[in-house]
């Protein structure tokens, strides 16, 4: 079986042990190496799935990969050879691989309040582990429900069949505190089992058996349908709740426990630690628990669920269409923790869960988004991104995972999340308004303006059954999707730069096809026809020339100073050095990317020329400071027309580079495209020639 790419370039770059450190950026991977003369740079670049390969200055090597960087990235770190190594995804403009997404991501959220950032840690960290047993328990339920509603088994709750069926997802939210005391325990670096034990030792038949005892006095909360109960314990009175399914006591049970247990060890010889600091850890802090931590946990549990019960009941709109919006910027950065808590502690105290109807907007919305991706990758052949968008589509719509869309595009492409909130603020107000025409009714009787579910489920297609007024959600839901769909369809999500690099590289692989053909024997004639297939309608008026954006001096790509338009893989072109600060359309055509930043500019001629005009070097990073804007994408503008006006001097004061470089993206597709270098123009005459 042939080597991976990953193998490949590890073997060209001189094997692992040649390697000190690696590193990525959007679409080059950063090699620090031992001694760069041991470098096959020959066999890089004319390796398949390699767009270049860059020496830099010393023992520094670039390969450009292009948008599927991060993968060959991650390809390369789990190389058996490659252990040990040190690497760490890096960018100069913004691309890493999916952990450091994350990690930057939830560092927003971090560093000012030091509790507050460790808090959310341990919520996160306490419930992250056992999301694959609450997807498979939210499956079955929706399963059940799905053919329930469809009459292929009945609803009776009698039969042994359906305790058993139940008995397999009951058994997880039941001893879900268990599981959370484990998970909260070794967060905190306590014997976790320590942790589980304590929590168990609440859900005993013998502890819940007290409520029953003769001496225990109990009383019904009708608002919550809860009973709760008072048993006097050595002359102390105990207040006894069923913790099944609770989620707030083991979470503070185990922050106690963490101060007993690391004082216990700090005073008991280590001789005997074994021993005695899980018995005295059990009787302390497992009668805090019982006496102080399992009440104030319940209360604390009940307070929030019937708070929020509350605001869906008399501003059940603004609580729908809130909850969507707010959840794109929770889940980054692991601030939704919080909420799932509720949730869970809504189906233990009121029955039913009002949460997780609007929660599940935010999420088609989600995945609509990544839906959209993955329809550009198609088109644009971007197969990196299409393998990327496809797994989490997948993901999403089968499992109600949105982690894979999230780290994998959305927080890598900014323009993302513009489309995508429109997305779940109209999904938002469609669940709001029908909720409140249609509001649901629970098993005990109780009317509810919005949907409601008795399960946590992960919202997927898969749960959309357990959700009362199915209907009412699933219009809702598609609504979200659908918008976010068509928007990114319809407007993108790249940068110019971001753009013109997969048109690039599709442009790469299918010259390397028409190679692959002609090597066969195939005529020439063919291959021509495959190579220029993407040009217009004979009728348009033939471009033979670009013309200088910018009067200045013209330089070659080489001289730039930017390895990845050095190497072409953007097309051929040239670099002008600024005597003026109007920057003019090179071509005549149609916008189709303007950057926000007015730093780069994508025109696509009549008879389908692509040009890229790209002002200064790494000045994306200036955030559109200094740079005035004339023109909007989907534009029409005419050979000469004013794109942007530049304070350069304002840009060499930030640190950047003031050439301004061009590319033709789709170069491939002609016969030849020629520069004029070192001669200085005014803008509007010629620097490429083009022939067809």
């Amino acid at each position: 079986m042939a080597d991976s790419l990953a193998s490949q370039i590890i073997t060209a770059i001189g094997g692992p042990e040649n390697v000190r450190s690696l590193t990525h950026c959007a679409t080059r991977l950063r090699f620090e190496l031992v001694d760069a003369s041991k470098v096959d740079q020959n066999s890089l670049e004319h390796m398949q799935g390699v767009l270049g390969a860059v020496p830099q200055s010393g023992d520094r090597f670039q390969v450009v990969i292009g948008g599927g960087v991060a993968t060959v990235y991650e390809n390369i770190m789990h190389l058996p050879e490659m252990a040990g190594v040190g690497g760490a995804s890096a960018s100069d403009d913004g691309q890493k691989s999916n952990a450091d997404v994350k990690a930057e991501a939830r560092s927003k959220a971090r560093g000012k309040v030091a509790w507050l950032d460790s808090f959310f840690e341990y919520l996160s960290d306490s419930f992250r582990p056992i999301l694959g047993v609450l997807l498979g328990a939210s499956i079955i339920i929706a399963l059940v429900n799905l053919l329930i509603s469809l009459n292929v088994i009945p609803n009776d709750e009698v039969s042994a069949g359906w305790v058993f069926v139940k008995a397999i997802w009951k058994g997880v939210f039941y001893f879900l505190p268990i599981m959370v005391a484990y998970n909260a325990s070794k967060k905190l670096k306590v014997d976790p089992w320590l942790g589980g034990a304590i929590m168990a030792m609440l859900m005993t038949p013998q502890f819940t058996g007290l409520m029953d005892a003769k001496t225990t006095t109990c009383v019904e909360n009708a608002a919550l349908g809860t009973k709760s109960c008072m048993a006097n314990i050595f002359g102390l009175p105990m207040a006894l709740s069923d913790y099944s399914g609770n989620v707030f006591v083991p979470l503070l049970m185990a922050a106690v426990l963490a101060l007993v247990y690391h004082g216990l060890k700090r005073i008991i010889p280590e001789s005997v630690q074994l021993v005695f600091v899980p018995f005295f850890c059990m009787i302390i802090v497992g009668a805090l628990t019982a006496f102080i931590i399992g009440p104030i946990g319940v209360w604390v549990g009940n307070g929030l669920g019937v708070g929020l019960a509350w605001m869906n009941t008399h501003a059940p709109f603004i609580f729908a269409i809130i909850i969507p919006m707010l959840y794109p910027f929770l889940v980054p950065l692991g601030l939704h923790w919080p909420l799932n808590a509720l949730m869970l502690m809504n189906i233990q105290t009121l029955g039913y869960d009002f949460i997780q109807g609007p929660m599940g907007v935010w999420n088609f919305a989600c995945f609509g988004a990544t839906a959209g991706v993955l329809f550009l990758a198609v088109r644009d052949k971007d197969k990196d991104m299409r393998q990327t968008a496809l797994g989490a589509l997948a993901a999403g719509l089968l499992g109600g995972v949105s982690e894979p869309s999230l780290y994998g595009i959305h927080l890598r492409y900014k323009l993302i999340y513009k489309r995508m909130l429109v997305g779940c603020g109209l999904g938002g107000v469609v669940i709001a308004i029908l909720g409140w025409l249609f509001p649901s009714v629970t098993a005990a009787g109780q009317t509810v303006h919005g949907v409601t579910t008795t399960a946590f489920a992960f919202t997927s297609l898969l749960t959309i059954p357990v959700f009362n007024q199915m209907w009412v959600y699933a219009v809702s839901i598609a609504v979200s999707f659908l918008t976010s769909f068509l928007l990114i369809i319809t407007f993108d999500y790249r940068t110019p730069e971001q753009k013109a690099e997969v048109l690039a590289r599709a442009a790469a692989n299918q010259k390397t096809a028409v190679s692959s053909v002609e090597a066969k024997g195939v005529a020439p004639a063919a291959a021509t026809v495959t190579a220029t297939k993407t040009e217009a309608p004979a009728a348009a008026a033939t471009t033979t020339v670009v013309n200088a954006p910018v009067a200045g001096h013209v330089i070659s790509l080489d001289e730039t100073g930017d390895p990845v338009f050095a190497s072409r893989a953007l097309g051929e072109g040239v670099g002008i050095q600024p005597a003026d600060s109007t920057v003019v359309a090179p071509v005549s055509g149609v916008l189709q990317t303007v950057a926000e930043t007015g730093h780069a500019f994508g025109i696509k001629t009549d008879d389908g020329v692509e040009v890229l005009v790209h002002v200064g070097i790494d000045t994306v990073k200036m955030n559109g400071e200094g740079f005035d804007v004339k023109v909007k994408a989907n534009e029409h503008v005419n050979a000469g027309d004013n794109l942007v006006v530049v304070d350069f001097d304002k840009v060499k004061e930030a640190g950047y580079s003031t050439t301004t470089l061009m590319t033709v993206l789709n170069t491939v597709a002609f016969a030849s495209v020629t520069p004029k270098t070192g001669v200085d123009v005014k803008a509007g005459e010629s620097v490429i020639d083009i022939q067809r």
